[in-house]
């Protein structure tokens, strides 16, 4: 069995696009996936699987979604393994640095070369972003709320999906996939 993070985007946000936790646990415990547990209201939903054909779950999950809540969410998949590099490797110094200020975008597949030649660095200075694999690390000094590296903003330039993270909370569900593979 391999541990998954589930990554929904669009949803309880703002009060619209609701899912609750409680019912999208009983949802992925539906399409067969085991030790299934949510994070916050931001749609963070850890499981266990033997299915490894993750663009399967995605679809899978995203149609019951849809199905289940009238909502469309993106979902983005990373197993324990993929998010310990995620955490391993933030370029950005986490010591000293207020945790909400560090963000990470999960990309649903890697980005081109071409695609990437289209970002622009210095988009809103004092930000800072570093795309390495299929994440972007996000500096955000200002505060997420004020910059203009938006998730809307990386999709567009990238062509592929995404939804982001504060590390606070990278940090939080790394921790508890590590605990039930223990």
């Amino acid at each position: 069995m391999t541990t998954y993070l589930g990554l929904l985007r669009g949803i309880n946000v703002g009060g619209a696009n609701k899912v609750p936790m409680k019912a999208l646990r009983a949802l992925v415990e539906d399409l067969g996936h085991t030790n299934v547990r949510t994070y916050v209201q931001s749609g963070n939903v850890i499981f266990e699987s033997p299915t490894s054909t993750p663009n399967k779950m995605v679809a899978e999950i995203e149609g019951a979604v849809s199905q289940s809540f009238a909502v469309k969410p993106s979902v983005v998949l990373r197993n324990r393994k993929q998010l310990e590099v995620v955490a391993a490797g933030n370029p950005f110094p986490t010591e000293g640095v207020k945790p909400s200020f560090l963000h990470v975008v999960f990309l649903s597949a890697p980005p081109s070369t071409k695609a990437l030649q289209t970002l622009d660095h210095d988009r809103c200075p004092p930000d800072e972003f570093q795309v390495i694999g299929s994440e972007i690390y996000l500096l955000l000094p200002n505060g997420a709320g004020r910059s203009k590296l938006s998730i809307d903003y990386f999709e567009k330039k990238l062509g592929t999906r995404a939804t982001a993270r504060n590390w606070n909370t990278v940090i939080k569900v790394l921790g508890l996939m590590e605990k039930k593979e223990s």
